[in-house]
């Protein structure tokens, strides 16, 4: 048998190397793309049970004083952070006696060297309670929850820190965490870990898990972070609230769910910094029409505030946009430099493009109100949960595919104890009518145009849903330069190699108009 010369060998060595091991990554210029539905396995529909008080991930590991629930939060510029913490223990009954938030210091140690830490911060701190006005109703208050900003960090560096009362002392272990980059055309971070409707269940430990070892600079999480109302204030839970406690007088919480959920947390997020926005889940009404009180008071807040309180304002963006909230939203996209910041993505707890049954078109008033001013400014990318699956759409405005709009995608398969979602709106006999929720009939009516024209619902996969499937997991958003972002969801039931769903998201600037800032914006909005 003769043998082949060099040159065919290394040729052929040549091809082998070339030709890649998996097929190329698709990108939004080969879309639109047929619409593709991934059959749902029923062996993944188990393990939607929330952890017990019991797990020893959830117990208080420290005495005293002591900081717990330590995490990281992004400041409003690159150059700081937020840490965040939780001394002395939280108390919950008929008779409870708030802790003093000034009886224990603020204070974080941190350097760039694990010993000595040579710059010192203090910051502030805080109580809150959750009561309830009824006879039988155990009310809540917290530990002291603290809020330190550092300030003055350089850019991609490495910071040890502690916190906690030096004076005591009670201070915590040593930690660390990496800053951002500066902010421009060609610095970016670099992953970017997101997920939604996490909740604290055996599938929530497989996210977070998957996500971590994914090794994320940043996480962003979608709202709907403890699903602590799925309870009563005597501990007792359910996958659903309305069907087990319908005759509650108000709807309860129990809030050690919030101290489990930051003791489970606090591995992750005391390294890298975690961006929260608020879920339907995190409403948790009280006395007084108190609404909101853990999640204003345990996460912060980096963005401009309303002149009216944030607390009040918060449940009204689920479904309308209040016309200061609008205003808001227009100066802040108005003032974006995109030759600086050429990457404009959005995100918020209801999505606009869902195909499932579950919470189908419930956001419509939102999206007539907001989705043209979104696509004037080039909105990329908008991220949404609360349908507990995923789903990412072909470019889409007005349920018209459009080549220079932004990419949907639904990301609400944390895990959580409600299960996922399953039924398509376009399957036999599973279209829902506006009557059958509160908030469909306000806005939501039957579409007028398109193949699914006189019709509330399509009657076959809408050509702007590009995949949909019903697994629980994660994402992880890459931006590569000006115009490229390689978008990667993962499944917890893959190794951590396998990718469930991955396109290259690209702009076109030159194609497709993007609003400039206004420099003669009304300065007094």
């Amino acid at each position: 048998m003769a043998l082949p010369s060099l040159p065919a060998l290394a040729a052929s060595l040549l091809v082998a190397v070339a030709r890649p091991s998996h097929p190329p990554i698709p990108t939004t210029l080969d879309g639109p793309f047929r619409p593709v539905t991934v059959p749902f396995d029923l062996s993944l529909r188990g393990n939607a049970v929330d952890l017990p008080d019991s797990d020893p991930r959830v117990l208080r590991r420290v005495k005293g004083f002591e900081p717990e629930q330590i995490s990281l939060t992004l400041s409003s510029s690159y150059d700081s952070v937020w840490i965040s913490w939780v001394t002395g223990e939280y108390q919950i009954g008929y008779k409870i006696k708030p802790l003093d938030p000034n009886s224990v210091k603020s204070v974080v140690r941190y350097g760039k060297l694990r010993y000595p830490r040579t710059h010192e911060a203090t910051g502030y701190s805080l109580v809150y309670s959750q009561l309830y006005p009824f006879e039988g109703l155990q009310n809540y208050t917290s530990g002291i929850i603290h809020h330190v900003r550092l300030t003055g960090l350089k850019p991609n560096t490495k910071y040890f820190y502690r916190c906690g009362d030096p004076s005591i002392p009670a201070m915590s272990d040593i930690y660390y965490f990496k800053t951002m980059p500066v902010p421009g055309p060609k610095s970016y971070t670099k992953r970017i870990a997101i997920v939604g409707d996490l909740g604290l269940t055996y599938n929530t430990t497989a996210t977070v898990s998957h996500l971590s070892s994914n090794h994320p600079d940043l996480m962003l999480l979608i709202g709907d972070v403890t699903y602590a109302n799925l309870y009563l204030t005597n501990g007792t839970g359910s996958d659903c609230y309305s069907c087990s406690f319908g005759d509650t007088p108000i709807h309860e919480t129990y809030q050690p769910r919030w101290d489990y959920w930051g003791r489970f947390m606090q591995n992750l997020i005391s390294r890298v910094p975690i961006m929260v926005v608020e879920g339907n889940h995190e409403v948790e009404e009280q006395v007084d029409n108190k609404t909101f009180m853990a999640y204003s008071s345990r996460i912060l807040f980096v963005f401009p505030s309303l002149s009216s309180s944030t607390s009040d304002d918060l449940i009204y963006v689920f479904y309308f946009l209040l016309a200061e909230q609008y205003r808001w939203l227009e100066q802040d996209l108005a003032e974006v430099d995109r030759s600086t910041t050429p990457w404009l993505v959005a995100t918020w707890h209801p999505p606009w493009y869902s195909t499932y049954v579950a919470h189908y078109r419930e956001a419509e008033c939102m999206k007539l109100e907001m989705e043209e001013l979104l696509y004037s400014y080039g909105v990329d990318i908008v991220f949404s949960g609360h349908v507990h699956a995923y789903e990412r759409s072909n470019r889409v405005y007005n349920y018209t595919l459009d080549p220079c709009v932004p990419v949907h995608i639904t990301i609400g398969d944390g895990g959580n104890r409600e299960k996922m979602a399953i039924k398509h709106s376009d399957e036999p006999g599973q279209c829902p009518q506006p009557s059958d929720d509160e908030y469909l009939g306000m806005c939501a009516t039957n579409f007028t145009s398109g193949p699914a024209a006189g019709k509330f619902c399509w009657d076959r996969q809408p050509d702007y849903s590009a995949i949909r499937e019903s697994s629980f997991g994660h994402g992880i958003l890459e931006v590569k330069n000006e115009t490229w972002a390689l978008w990667t969801w993962y499944r917890n039931q893959d190794s951590e190699d396998n990718v469930g769903d991955q396109i290259y998201i690209v702009r076109e600037p030159d194609r497709c108009h993007v609003q400039q800032v206004d420099d003669s914006w009304p300065a007094d909005l």
